[in-house]
């Protein structure tokens, strides 16, 4: 499975054998998994998944009703969150998408991929300290910590909270959260090109050569460090060069966090869609295959999303403000 933006499938025309109660987001959702599908392959399982979930008619609007959402979050016994950048928007954290992300005069489809990393790995490392750094000067917000707040409160009561999240920043770790399955990977972590050996790595800068390095600005020239002088492994006998531990464009997830995932979401009996656009997949596919199963979904996001009318409820604003009274303790809790 290969991670696309939506845009990245503009011109695909549209189908006139869809049922009339699709929107056109559906229906470039729906073509652009179809494609995928065919041409890169993904596991049958997941294909009928998500063609049950297409098959299920759009469900009324959303409730906005914090009452009513806090009632089934009482019940719940198995609460799987789902989070994107916008939950990590907040604490001022750059996303590099859209008009504007650029690092330099590149977005970060120009430079996370193995490709420009082969060609070019001190300007991917570059990019790589600059995001690092940033990271470090920034801290969890509210949302963070209503989600890690309410994981360990459950925990106390035989209750389960897992967050999947699309984020590298690891804010949810640093909050406190403990049950976290990182999709995309992370920014500290690193592997090696040679031994491929995964190692957790928050050192400042990562190398002496990196340190005042990675300047946005458009002015700034490329460092052009030695590969020599980049990241290199530490294990005994090897020296090769790190890579950055995170998903590029144009290549697939781990097949074990995937696995994961799903048993995750197997389980759950409420599924939470935290600051995500609802347009990068396959983890756009999650939450819509969910809520098919009649498990209550409630998203918590700046705007609605090409999948919000497929859920029970939406409340809309920042995370930081809408996510902690609906996961506050409630009065039916022990």
């Amino acid at each position: 499975m290969t991670i696309y933006p939506l845009t990245s499938q503009r011109g695909l025309r549209m189908s006139a054998t869809f049922p009339s109660c699709y929107s056109k987001q559906d229906l470039q959702l729906t073509l652009m998994i179809v494609r995928q599908f065919t041409s890169r392959g993904v596991t049958s399982h997941l294909c009928t998944r998500f063609k049950e979930t297409q098959n299920r008619p759009v469900m009324a609007r959303p409730s906005s009703d914090l009452a009513a959402f806090r009632e089934v979050f009482s019940k719940a016994k198995h609460v799987a969150i789902l989070t994107g950048a916008g939950v990590s928007a907040e604490s001022g954290v750059p996303t590099f998408r859209g008009e504007g992300g650029f690092w330099r005069k590149w977005q970060a489809q120009d430079l996370a991929t193995p490709g420009a990393f082969s060609q070019n790995p001190s300007r991917v490392w570059e990019f790589y300290h600059y995001r690092r750094e940033v990271m470090l000067t920034k801290s969890p917000n509210s949302a963070h910590v209503a989600i890690a707040e309410c994981e360990a409160r459950l925990q106390k009561q035989g209750r389960r909270v897992t967050v999947i999240t699309q984020n590298i920043d690891e804010l949810h770790r640093r909050a406190g959260s403990t049950n976290i399955l990182e999709m995309h990977g992370s920014l500290f972590k690193t592997c090696c090109m040679s031994c491929g050996h995964v190692g957790v790595n928050h050192k400042s800068p990562i190398c002496a050569a990196l340190e005042g390095k990675g300047a946005p600005d458009p002015n700034t020239s490329d460092a052009q460090i030695p590969p020599h002088d980049l990241p290199r492994c530490e294990q005994d006998g090897c020296s090769g060069l790190l890579r950055p531990n995170v998903v590029w464009f144009g290549e697939t997830l781990d097949s074990d966090i995937l696995t994961r995932v799903e048993e995750e979401l197997d389980l759950c009996d409420l599924c939470l869609v935290v600051g995500t656009s609802s347009i990068v997949y396959p983890a756009a596919m999650f939450a819509p295959q969910v809520a098919a199963r009649g498990i209550p979904v409630a998203e918590f996001n700046m705007e609605e999303t090409p999948a919000t009318m497929r859920f029970r409820f939406h409340f809309q604003g920042p995370c930081g403000t809408t996510l902690p009274p609906a996961l506050a303790r409630h009065n039916n809790e022990p």
